[in-house]
């Protein structure tokens, strides 16, 4: 225990060894772990911080102490929805008492750093953090967090990393299935609107979409293809460009169901019918989906069951029943689904 500065006592913690000593939180966690590329000087100035403070280092060490439990961190970004979030959530909630766990949610501020991102999630004493995009391909973070013996699992990352355990999709082949739909109901001007360009399951999805044209002999079109970042405002501005064309298309595959209904909206805005006039398409399959209308013809991405499979292997990776689980690195690839509703039809002849 020592006291703040209202003069209150606390538990230390490491961003208070890392500012008593000088160095950044990072380089505590390395210090502690013994990892390499800490010089003498920082790991002395380390240590005597911790033995100045009392910091408890190591996740045993602070469970015997009664300064942790079970804990699991969720660490999400402002980038995502509240809707992919929400689904999120709500898997990982559902698996948590199946391993006597307590889940607790940490937001990742937009200027944070690698080391600040660190301190907050080893201040919150878990043992765990499940990582969704982009914030699962930060080569810094996760570095960081190695340090700091805090396991991952990652889920969706844009590519499968050496000792991390990751759950996923193929969204470049659901985005593929999702056009050839389209071209096969007779759509040949197909509208795009993609996603935030800071995750790289935007980018498959794109890939998905060319692939699927050049599949079927289609030239891509720039002027089809617009901006988004998933959230429903930036749907409606690609919409807006989109359905002001001089010739628009007659299908719209937005990158999520956020701006797929907002794409829905624009259309009921400017009086054209969906699907009679413009079919309109996403991806995800969150409640919105289902609650606008037209219901939204959509790729399920089992969302829920990836953060309820990303909980069941970090738990297995640090409370496991077999010893020999405990350092072995998993990969699981959930199967997506396209799902038909009312948003789509049969092109219209011209």
């Amino acid at each position: 225990m020592f006291r703040n500065d209202d003069g209150k006592q606390k538990l230390p913690t490491l961003h208070d060894v890392a500012e008593l000593a000088g160095v950044s939180a990072m380089t505590v966690s390395r210090a502690l772990n013994g990892k390499p590329r800490v010089s003498a000087k920082a790991r002395e100035a380390v240590e005597k911080a911790v033995a100045q403070l009392g910091y408890v280092p190591n996740t045993s060490a602070r469970m015997l102490a009664g300064r942790t439990s079970r804990r699991i961190a969720l660490l999400h970004s402002e980038s995502m929805t509240s809707a992919y979030l929400g689904e999120l959530l709500l898997g990982a909630l559902n698996e948590a008492p199946e391993h006597n766990v307590h889940l607790t949610v940490e937001q990742c501020p937009p200027t944070s750093s690698a080391d600040d991102l660190v301190a907050q999630v080893a201040d919150a004493h878990v043992a765990g953090v499940i990582l969704a995009a982009p914030l699962c391909d930060w080569p810094e973070l996760l570095a960081g967090l190695e340090a700091a013996g805090i396991a991952v699992v990652a889920v969706v990352p844009d590519e499968e990393r050496e000792g991390i355990a990751s759950i996923s999709t193929d969204d470049r082949r659901a985005a593929y299935e999702m056009t050839s739909h389209l071209i096969a109901l007779g759509h040949r001007r197909i509208g795009f609107i993609g996603g935030n360009s800071r995750h790289r399951s935007s980018t498959r999805r794109r890939q998905g979409y060319l692939e699927a044209l050049a599949a079927h002999d289609l030239a891509p079109q720039e002027d089809l293809i617009a901006s988004g970042d998933f959230s429903y405002r930036s749907g409606l501005a690609a919409a807006e460009a989109l359905l002001s064309l001089p010739e628009r298309p007659t299908a719209i595959f937005a990158c999520n169901d956020d701006m797929a209904a907002a794409a829905i909206t624009i259309a009921h805005q400017q009086r054209i019918n969906v699907p009679g006039e413009i079919s309109i398409c996403g991806f995800d399959d969150t409640p919105l989906a289902a609650a606008i209308w037209p219901s939204l013809t959509t790729i399920r991405q089992p969302i829920r069951d990836m953060s309820r499979n990303a909980m069941a292997l970090l738990c297995q990776r640090l409370w496991p029943e077999d010893p020999e689980t405990l350092h072995r690195p998993e990969r699981l690839r959930l199967p997506f689904e396209l799902v038909r509703r009312q948003s789509d039809a049969i092109a219209l002849l011209h």
